[in-house]
């Protein structure tokens, strides 16, 4: 029986259990990929405190080696549903059965897809979610990228390092994330912007050899690329809790700034989350706001 099992080995989860372990309370973790979350994916980190820059994957290690020397238990494995019983949660997973007084979710969110057709197919075989796990394959190839937040310029600055050119659509007039990642990307000589344009249509056999884009005038723009990052945003993975506890319109626990949710014992913390801001700093507060909670509660059994 553990204390609390935390489901999410990002910076939500692994602050979750920092702070958990600190309050001397029995911890899991449970992570069903890798540790850090999309955080883990960011090839540069410049708007942590303390740190001027740092790779996403530096980081995650960074806490989770600070959870391992507190004596948190990690296991790799895939939670497949959760129920509660006379007090007691059961944590189901692709291995075992966990138990605990309390569970912390933290899963996060995962990359949002175009929706078009044969988007699925070309997974991996043209169209690619992660540019600093699939990018270094196209070196000194053209690719395309979509989006125009954050992430979609960090991914641009990346793999103009390295691609030849970088073609990066947006489906409106304009970029919307941090004023200096725009500046960058502007000042970046291989980087080609088309604005306005909305992916309509994925071309070819058994990879991908074209997209095509419409413009707000009705007309279209086919672009040949054997690859296409994409990084509109996330979607939160939270369909195995909708029995347990109250999900918003869009999927995300409805949960305010207290990390509670509508079931007593269950908590959650990060982007998973119903929230106005998701960044890394916000995440690692929810962690702590939520592992508070929980030990305050465990305290009152």
């Amino acid at each position: 029986m553990f204390d609390i099992i935390i489901i999410g080995g990002g910076v939500a989860g692994m602050t979750a259990a920092l702070y958990s372990l600190r309050n001397n309370k029995k911890v899991l973790l449970l992570e069903k990929e890798t540790i850090g979350g999309q955080i883990a994916k960011s090839p540069k980190v410049e708007n942590y405190p303390t740190h001027k820059e740092i790779s996403g994957s530096q980081l995650a290690d960074e806490l989770f080696e600070q959870i391992s020397a507190l004596g948190v238990e990690f296991e790799l494995e895939m939670v497949e549903s959760i129920s509660k019983e006379d007090g007691v949660f059961t944590v189901k997973t692709d291995y075992n059965n966990y138990q605990a007084k309390s569970v912390i979710i933290a899963t996060g969110a995962k990359p949002r897809l175009l929706g078009l057709e044969k988007e699925e197919k070309f997974i991996g075989k043209g169209i690619y979610y992660c540019a600093i796990c699939d990018g270094p394959f196209f070196a000194g190839k053209e690719v395309a990228l979509i989006g125009d937040a954050n992430s979609a310029l960090q991914y641009a600055l990346m793999l103009s390092s390295y691609c030849s050119k970088v073609h990066m659509f947006t489906l409106f007039d304009r970029f919307f994330g941090e004023k200096t990642l725009q500046e960058k990307v502007l000042a970046t000589p291989n980087i080609i912007i088309t604005h306005s344009a909305q992916a309509v249509k994925l071309s070819g056999g058994d990879s991908l050899e074209s997209i095509t884009f419409k413009t707000p005038d009705g007309k279209f723009i086919e672009h040949k690329t054997e690859g296409v990052f994409v990084a509109i945003g996330q979607v939160p993975d939270n369909v195995i809790f909708e029995k347990l506890t109250a999900l918003d319109k869009a999927g995300y626990v409805n949960s305010n700034e207290t990390c509670k949710t509508d079931t007593t014992g269950l908590f959650v913390a990060g982007d998973c989350r119903t929230k106005e801001v998701r960044q890394v700093t916000t995440a690692m507060s929810d962690g702590a706001i939520a592992a508070t909670a929980a030990c305050k509660y465990l305290n009152t059994l």
